[in-house]
């Protein structure tokens, strides 16, 4: 049985998947040991209070978009006090430095709206519309010092359509992160995930 924490800013969609997938069956061998977030009204509390979950607000407001110094030393705490094997960014609007990753070497997992390594950074899909691209979609991927550039897990591709709006383009990529994060969970649950370098190996 893994133990994750879930670290994130806002809304929680992607946490609330998760957490029913544990729930009902479908992801296997995980639990969620704590949900941390860096905003002290933030939905993703309100929906972990509600489920049962422990909810923990940790301001990290020294920084506007990292997590460092005194505070970092803080979520590291409480995740390792947690017992926490994977960390799961979902939806934490933060760079994650040095010592995090090196508390954690390879166990950090985030997902990204889009087809890294193509648009990197915020608002992705929005990026991704601009330019014109043809296809968007989204990555898991391991965390590493850059931004949004650790090794890829899985990826999943949607179209562009020539109607799409940021909203419409979005609500799509969302529903494949539904599909994949939960699935990306049951390979770490089952030690199916190997790293050597920059590849990520599956034996599913």
């Amino acid at each position: 049985m893994i133990r994750l924490g879930v670290l994130g800013s806002g809304h929680g969609t992607n946490f609330e998947e998760i957490a029913q997938c544990i729930m009902d069956g479908r992801i296997k061998g995980a639990e969620i040991a704590v949900v941390i977030s860096d905003v002290e009204d933030a939905p993703i509390l309100r929906k972990a209070a509600r489920m049962g979950l422990q909810a923990v607000y940790l301001p990290a407001d020294d920084y506007k978009t990292k997590l460092e110094g005194p505070q970092e030393d803080e979520y590291i705490r409480v995740l390792k006090a947690n017992k926490v094997d994977y960390v799961i960014l979902a939806g934490f609007m933060r760079m994650i430095k040095a010592n995090f990753l090196k508390a954690f070497r390879m166990k950090v997992v985030n997902i990204h709206p889009a087809l890294l390594p193509a648009f990197p950074g915020l608002e992705s899909w929005k990026q991704a519309l601009d330019y014109g691209a043809k296809l968007a979609g989204c990555t898991i991927h391991f965390v590493d010092a850059g931004m949004d550039s650790g090794p890829i897990i899985a990826q999943a591709a949607v179209h562009v359509m020539s109607d799409d709006t940021p909203e419409t383009l979005h609500a799509r990529i969302q529903e494949q992160e539904h599909v994949w994060f939960p699935k990306v969970i049951n390979w770490l649950a089952a030690g199916a995930v190997k790293v050597r370098g920059r590849k990520v190996m599956i034996k599913a």
